[in-house]
């Protein structure tokens, strides 16, 4: 009776084990992006040219063609996450009612969701404490404005080099520099500079850094809220401040998967 049990036993382990089904998981595209309108918001800002112009225009097309290689199931923008304005506005740009405007949203989002045949457009920002003049404050106060100034004049050299390259280069090659993998780890590191900026019961840089943090981990959060189905694909446009930010935070997330503007460049047209 034993040796029929351990016979078994041995037969049971010998069993090979079934294969194990692959498991599809919902990736995400940060495509960082320019503030095509000039709205102004940023302590340094890009001044983009009129992205109405034919030449412009014209661009569009070549960007949405790549960005359409990605195959995104949901499109979502840098707009307020309670914004019920959006969904009207791209309803009616659906229906031919709507002229779209110079801003991001409009001229990359509301394009490709179109192009898509998709019938929502998905907004996700959110908004977010900003200390910024306890920040400068603490600078002046504490002896530290000349090593404050030497952090904002090489981001300010950093901006006005994209105003160049921008000046003579199309929208998606100026969409592949911004997105870039050393560009998007310089953007999260020019925010460290400001980390030694305190002292203990009152750390103005850290606290400056830890609410941008907070706001971008707030975004992630909506745009993780779309991943209902482990097929899905979401495209995000966003101000290209936010892009190493958020790409950590997917690629820190193990039920997402990362893609980049680089990957569809690889890929056949």
């Amino acid at each position: 009776m034993r040796f029929a049990l351990l016979l078994t036993a041995v037969a049971w382990l010998l069993v090979p084990a079934p294969a194990a089904v692959a498991q599809s998981t919902p990736e995400v595209l940060i495509l960082g992006t320019y503030h095509m309108a000039n709205p102004g918001r940023d302590v340094h800002n890009l001044e983009a040219d009129d992205v109405l112009t034919a030449r412009r225009q014209g661009e569009f097309a070549e960007l949405i063609g790549v960005l359409q290689r990605f195959r995104p199931t949901k499109v979502a923008v840098e707009v307020h996450v309670r914004d019920r304005g959006i969904a009207e506005r791209y309803a009616q740009f659906l229906a031919g009612a709507y002229e779209l405007q110079r801003n991001e949203t409009d001229q990359i989002g509301f394009r490709l969701a179109k192009e898509l045949g998709h019938t929502a457009i998905h907004p996700v920002d959110e908004d977010g404490d900003f200390p910024y003049l306890r920040l400068l404050n603490y600078a002046k106060a504490n002896g530290l404005q000349p090593r404050f100034d030497s952090i904002h004049a090489a981001i300010g050299a950093d901006v006005s080099a994209d105003n160049e390259f921008l000046r003579t280069h199309t929208i998606l090659e100026m969409l592949r520099r911004l997105n870039a993998e050393e560009a998007a780890a310089r953007g999260v590191a020019g925010y460290y500079a400001y980390v030694p900026f305190g002292e203990p019961w009152e750390y103005a840089g850290p606290e400056l850094v830890a609410r941008w943090f907070e706001r971008n981990l707030k975004i992630y959060r909506n745009i993780r809220a779309l991943a209902t189905s482990p097929d899905d694909r979401i495209l995000v446009v966003m101000g290209s401040g936010h892009l190493g930010w958020l790409r950590q935070n997917v690629e820190n997330d193990p039920a997402v998967q990362l893609r980049t503007l680089a990957d569809l460049l690889k890929l056949p047209r």
